[in-house]
């Protein structure tokens, strides 16, 4: 588990379908807003930071 604070996009609207992250040096995790206390995907942080330069980059 992450003992991280966790954070919604600020382009996220109240009632739009969107996730939470929480950032560690080492890790990401990624969980849904609507359900919190469900499971929570966890990244390696390097991998993670490859995944969003790649969505960035339109890959």
């Amino acid at each position: 588990m992450i003992e991280q604070t966790w954070r919604k996009s600020s382009r996220s609207s109240s009632a739009a379908q969107c996730v939470e992250l929480a950032v560690t040096d080492r890790v990401t995790g990624v969980r849904d807003t609507k359900n919190r206390s469900g499971g929570v995907l966890v990244f390696k942080a390097r991998a993670f930071r490859a995944f969003l330069a790649g969505v960035k980059q339109g890959r």
